[in-house]
C-alpha cells in the first residue's frame, strides 16, 4: 500500500469487516489514492453479482466526482466554503486583485507558464496571439456552410476541429504520441505555437460566427488593437473610417474575459483533459471542452440568467418567484455555486460602467431585488447557494447588444485560456500522461443467450422502445 509521506499519522486505517483483512492507505495532501482499495478484495458470495467484482478488489464510486481530484494543479485555487474575496486565485493571486490591476492577454500568460511576465516577456506572448489571429481564406467557405440560424456554439465548436485540419505538424496521431509530452526545446515551441494559434483565432472564429448569422462579410483582424478591442472591431466594422471600439465596452470586456479564463476544473476544464489525456491534438481536445460549455448547465447560464429576469417582469413579483423556487416550480438561474464567487462582485461593478455608456437596462432593478432576497432567504442560504459570475454577466453583455444565444461564446472565448493552461498542464507533468478511463458499476442484465427473432418476448415501457417519428411530405 504504500508508505505514509510525513510519519505513521498520516495515513488512514481501513478494516475490511467482510473479510477482517485491514490496510493502511498513505495520506498526502489531504488526499488518499483510490487505487489503494484495490487490496481490499473478498470472495464473492453465493448470492452476489459476478459483475460486482468482488475478488478484484474494492472500487469507490463518486457519481459526478463530487470528492475525486483527477490531477495535481498548479494552476487555480477554489476554497468553495469560505467565501471570502480572496477564495478564487490564479496561480496565488487573488483574482479580484487581477481584475483590478491586469488584463486578459496578462493573465493568459500568468494562467499557462506560471508568473506575470515582464515587459519584454508579454511584448513577445502578445505579438505572437495577434499574429496567429488570422484564419486561412478557405475558413470562410466553412463558415458559410452553415445555415443562417444556425447556433452559434454548434458553428464554434466545429470552427476548433476544423481547425485541427491545417496543422498535421500540430497532431499526435502524425507525428508521435510522445509530440507533447517530451518537454524538450523542440516539443515545447510546437506547444506554444498550438497556444498562440488557438488564442489567437479564437476571438476571429467567434466574430466569424457572429457575422455569417447577420449576413455580413467577414473583417480580417486588425493591427493595432487590443485582443479584446481587435475583437470588437471584428464583430461590428461596417466599412467606417478609421473606426475603433468604445474603450469603456473594451475594457469592460477584457475584465470580463479575465473572469472566465479559468475556475479550476469545471465541466469543460475536466472535457478537455479527458479527451487530451488520449493525446489528441489540442483543436480536438479544445472542441471537446467548447462542446461542454454549449450545455445549460455550463456555459448557457447567464443567458438563462436573462430569460429567468424577463420572466419574472418586475421587482414587485420577485417574493412570489422565491417562493415558486422553494417549491421547486421555478429554477433560480445564476446561483448555482455552492460558496460566494468574488467574480460576480467584480462584475456588479463593471455592470455600472457599462450602462453609463449604454443606458441602464430595464431588467437591472429586478435582478438586484432578486439578488437581495436571495442572499438573505435562509432557504438559500442554509444550502450555500450564492451568485455567481453568470448573475451579472449576462446583463452586460445584453446592454452590449450581443444576442442572447451568442452569450456561450463570450464564455468559451476567454476560457480557451484555462483549458490550455490545464491541457498543457498535464502534458507536462511527471511521469507523462495515462489515459483517463473511469471505472463504472455494472447493473445491468447479467450473461445471457441470445434468442431467435420468433422467440421473443416483446419489452414495452418508454424507456425501453424508439420513439417513432411523424414524417411530413
Amino acid at each position: 500500500m504504500g508508505k505514509p509521506t510525513e510519519s505513521s499519522t498520516d495515513s488512514l486505517f481501513v478494516r475490511d469487516n467482510r473479510t477482517g483483512k485491514t490496510v493502511t492507505v498513505p495520506i498526502q495532501d489531504n488526499s488518499i489514492p483510490a487505487t489503494a482499495f484495490k487490496a481490499l478484495s473478498a470472495p464473492r458470495r453465493a448470492t452476489e453479482r459476478e459483475e460486482n467484482e468482488t475478488d478484484k478488489g474494492l472500487r469507490v464510486a463518486d457519481k459526478g466526482f463530487l470528492n475525486t481530484a483527477v490531477i495535481q494543479s498548479e494552476i487555480t485555487y477554489i476554497d468553495g466554503e469560505a467565501g471570502s474575496a480572496i477564495d478564487v486565485t490564479s496561480r496565488g493571486y487573488p483574482i479580484e486583485q487581477l481584475a483590478l490591476h491586469s488584463w486578459h492577454l496578462e493573465s493568459a500568460y500568468l494562467l499557462i507558464y506560471g508568473s506575470l511576465p515582464t515587459r519584454e516577456q508579454y511584448k513577445v506572448f502578445e505579438g505572437e496571439v495577434l499574429h496567429h489571429s488570422v484564419v486561412h481564406a478557405d475558413a470562410e467557405n466553412f463558415f458559410r456552410s452553415f445555415r443562417y440560424d444556425a447556433h452559434p456554439m454548434a458553428i464554434l465548436t466545429s470552427a476548433f476541429a476544423y481547425l485541427g485540419s491545417y496543422y498535421s505538424e500540430a497532431n499526435p496521431s502524425l507525428q508521435g504520441q510522445n509530440l507533447f509530452t517530451r518537454g524538450d526545446k523542440t516539443s515545447l515551441a510546437i506547444m506554444d505555437q498550438q497556444i498562440f494559434r488557438l488564442i489567437g483565432k479564437a476571438t476571429t472564429l467567434a466574430a466569424m460566427a457572429y457575422r455569417v448569422r447577420q449576413g455580413r462579410a467577414f473583417v480580417t483582424p486588425p493591427t493595432g488593437l487590443s485582443y479584446t478591442g481587435s475583437f470588437l472591431y471584428m464583430m461590428d466594422h461596417l466599412g467606417e473610417e478609421n473606426y475603433t471600439p468604445n474603450p469603456v465596452l473594451e475594457k469592460a470586456l477584457d475584465t470580463l474575459f479575465l473572469l472566465h479564463a479559468d475556475h479550476e476544473l469545471n465541466a469543460s476544464a475536466t472535457t478537455v483533459l479527458q479527451t487530451g489525456s488520449s493525446l489528441v491534438d489540442p483543436f480536438s481536445a479544445i472542441a471537446a471542452g467548447c462542446a461542454s460549455l454549449y450545455g445549460p448547465l455550463h456555459g448557457g447560464a447567464n443567458e438563462a440568467v436573462i430569460r429567468m429576469l424577463i420572466s419574472i417582469g418586475s421587482p414587485a413579483n420577485v417574493p412570489a418567484f422565491i417562493e415558486a423556487v422553494k417549491r421547486r416550480e421555478k429554477v433560480l438561474s445564476g446561483f448555482g455555486h455552492r460558496y460566494s464567487d468574488p467574480r460576480s462582485f467584480v462584475i456588479r461593478k463593471i455592470a455600472d460602467e457599462v450602462f453609463a455608456i449604454t443606458g441602464r437596462d430595464e431588467l437591472l432593478d429586478t435582478a438586484m431585488a432578486l439578488h437581495d432576497a436571495a442572499i438573505k432567504d435562509e432557504f438559500f442560504v442554509k444550502r450555500k447557494l450564492a451568485p455567481n459570475v453568470d448573475f451579472w454577466s449576462g446583463l452586460i453583455y445584453r446592454a452590449m447588444g450581443f444576442p442572447m444565444d451568442f452569450f456561450p461564446v463570450l464564455f468559451a472565448v476567454p476560457r480557451v485560456v484555462g483549458w490550455l493552461a490545464h491541457w498543457r498542464q498535464m502534458m507536462l507533468q511527471p511521469g507523462g500522461v495515462k489515459i483517463w478511463r473511469p471505472r463504472q458499476i455494472y447493473v445491468g442484465a447479467g450473461k445471457r443467450d441470445y434468442v431467435p427473432v420468433d422467440q421473443r418476448i416483446a419489452v414495452k415501457g418508454p424507456k425501453s422502445n424508439p420513439t417513432p417519428v411523424v414524417h411530413s411530405g
